[in-house]
């Protein structure tokens, strides 16, 4: 059963996470994001993903990161995320844990804005 934060529900399969990356996708400064819209009769709601590859520095560091990208999924994505989309957010070297995070903000809600309207890109 997918945990529920905030109005977000968590991917946590790896199935999820492999449908994602065959999506839509974005890269920010701060982040990587991918996208994709579910079928019907898949769970209703805006569901996210959140990871970090060992390029982002130790388990220390990937966590932080990893914690700073759930803030601003939980900001950003109850206004800007559309539902029945599955989002993962992917932790960038140094940037993520570096850059402020008002834009990490913006990174995200302009990632999102081309993910959503891809002919404007």
């Amino acid at each position: 059963m997918p945990t529920v934060c905030r109005s977000l529900i968590v991917l946590k399969q790896r199935s999820d996470f492999l449908k994602a990356a065959k999506g839509r996708y974005k890269l920010t400064p701060g982040l990587t994001l991918q996208a994709r819209k579910r079928e019907n009769g898949e769970v209703e709601g805006i569901r996210v993903g959140f990871t970090c590859s060992k390029k982002v520095g130790n388990a220390v560091t990937r966590n932080r990161a990893k914690r700073r990208l759930r803030a601003v999924a939980y900001q950003v994505l109850p206004e800007h995320g559309r539902q029945n989309w599955d989002y993962v957010l992917i932790g960038r070297a140094k940037q993520t844990i570096s850059l402020p995070f008002s834009q990490l903000v913006d990174n995200l809600i302009w990632a999102l804005r081309r993910v959503h309207n891809p002919t404007k890109n």
